[in-house]
This record gives structure tokens, C-alpha cells and sequence, in this order.
């Protein structure tokens, strides 16, 4: 199962437990970090993206296409030798997903996108979650810390009472009472 984090967000983005409860489930579980998170290849000389410009429909706002991510996508297949995959996506992962079933149906055995859309032009996020998603990157840990419980506060479960980003004792970010994935 190969699953596909969302916008900055690193492979450990999936929660522990829910990889562990698929690899019981007799899954392999492929996780990764996209194109400029993480661990991930960073193409720092291909500028910053203009997200807002690329909202407004204009392509060169970016260096990089979703169409460009599923490719690499595809390309993790093949450098594990996997003809196919299940493949999971959240947010723009899902949408990564999509394109990869579009792009490389072969390599698609089944598809679950998770709060995400076709594509940025449909489904628009709240105003509010635009905002927050759209904050400029944080420069350090604290800072990064304090974002991650800015997004989830407004884009995650209601049901969930997020702590303080100081009061963490895990050094993967901030916890809550409920399963917040880190950021």
C-alpha cells in the first residue's frame, strides 16, 4: 500500500499505528517524502512556488506539475520493482493519487483519496484553511511546532483538543488527545 502525504507534509504524516495496523493486515506499506519535504530530493535553484498565481491559473507559477509528482510516484514503483500498487492519498497527495491513476492506470490496483479533489480548481478549501495552508514555511522547530497546531486546528477533526505545542514531549511535534498527525 503506498501512501501519499499532502501539501509540506512528510511521510510521517501517517500515523504509526495506522501503518502498523495495515502491515498487520498483510500489507506492504510504502511511505515517502515528496518533491522539496523532508528527506526528499529539495530543488531549491527551481525557485519558490507562487501558489496564489497558481490558483489564478497561471502554470509557470510553479516549477513543478501534480502531473510531475505522480511521474516521480510512478518512478518509486519502479525503483522497488512494484508493477502496481493500492494506493492512498490525503489532501494533495490525493490528488498525486489521482493523477497517478490517470497518468499510469496499470500501476493503480485500487484508489482511496482522502480530503482532497481532482484538482485545486474544484472543491475549494474555506477561506480560513486557505490561509493557514498557505502561511509562509516555518523557519524553525518551535515555529514549525506552532503551524502544525495552526493547520490542524482548522483543518482537522472538531473532536480533537490539540495541546500546546510547548508542552510536546515527542520530538516528532506537537500531541493532542486524539491522534494528530505531525507535521
Amino acid at each position: 500500500m503506498l501512501l501519499i502525504a499532502g501539501l509540506a507534509t512528510q511521510m510521517l504524516g501517517w500515523d504509526e499505528r495506522l501503518c502498523m495496523r495495515l502491515a498487520d493486515n498483510g500489507f506492504r506499506v510504502i511511505r515517502f517524502d515528496n518533491r522539496d519535504v523532508g528527506r526528499s530530493t529539495h530543488l531549491d535553484d527551481a525557485g519558490t512556488p507562487d501558489i496564489v498565481g497558481l490558483l489564478r491559473g497561471r502554470k509557470r507559477a510553479v516549477p513543478y506539475t501534480l502531473m510531475d509528482m505522480a511521474d516521480d510516484t510512478a518512478g518509486l514503483l519502479d525503483a522497488l520493482a512494484l508493477e502496481s500498487a493500492h494506493v492512498v492519498g490525503m489532501s494533495m497527495g490525493g490528488m498525486i493519487a489521482q493523477q497517478l491513476a490517470i497518468s499510469h492506470p496499470h500501476r493503480v490496483r485500487s484508489l482511496t483519496s482522502i480530503m482532497s479533489t481532482p484538482s485545486h480548481r474544484v472543491g475549494r478549501a474555506r477561506s480560513e484553511a486557505q490561509r493557514v495552508l498557505l502561511l509562509p514555511a516555518a523557519t524553525d522547530e518551535d515555529t514549525a511546532a506552532e503551524r502544525a497546531l495552526q493547520v490542524y486546528g482548522v483543518i482537522g477533526s472538531p473532536g480533537i483538543r490539540l495541546t500546546s505545542a510547548a508542552s510536546s514531549t515527542s520530538p516528532a511535534g506537537p500531541s493532542s488527545e486524539a491522534t494528530t498527525p505531525p507535521v
